[in-house]
């Protein structure tokens, strides 16, 4: 199981589409408050489109409630502070990936306390991030490879249509 932790988000466009992969996915979304919108909020549902009812999603008070309830074994903090890539870290079984709000990212204690699970995504050094949804797609993404995209379809209708037309 693949779980997105996001910490204290801002954008609702980037929730709404952070929410849109971990629904086709089949990821857990956890938020922490403060949140920078409210869920309900018509720009989170437009960017989430008909997705919503497929999530599984949990709203936290805080960082502590979040742990207190879920522990931190397979934590994954993705900072662009870290010395590691996402593709050297072992994302098999049960993964909870961790992402900090768009302004500021994941506070430095946490970054200092889970230091040898902090990963990045490689980008030129006079770029500063990534859009938080892109990051949390691709490293997703990476932890579903590195499983075998277990309940995933790995072929389209165009695949069907091959096998019918043999």
């Amino acid at each position: 199981m693949i779980d997105i932790i996001l910490v204290e988000p801002e954008i609702p466009a980037n929730t709404g589409n952070i929410s849109r992969t971990c629904a086709v996915t089949g990821a857990r979304l956890h938020l922490i408050e403060p949140l920078g919108f409210d869920i309900s909020d018509k720009a989170l549902k437009r960017a989430g489109l008909d997705y919503w009812e497929f999530l599984d999603v949990t709203v936290y008070k805080s960082l502590e409630e979040y742990f207190a309830k879920n522990g931190d074994d397979g934590l994954w903090l993705a900072t662009t502070k870290a010395p590691m890539s996402y593709d050297k870290a072992d994302l098999t079984g049960d993964v909870k990936l961790m992402f900090g709000k768009e302004t500021a990212g994941l506070p430095e204690y946490l970054r200092e306390r889970y230091r040898e699970r902090c990963i990045r995504i490689p980008m030129k050094g006079e770029v500063r991030s990534l859009n938080l949804s892109n990051s949390v797609a691709i490293i997703c993404y990476e932890a579903l490879r590195q499983q075998g995209f277990p309940g995933l379809s790995g072929e389209g209708s165009m695949a069907l249509e091959q096998y019918a037309e043999g």
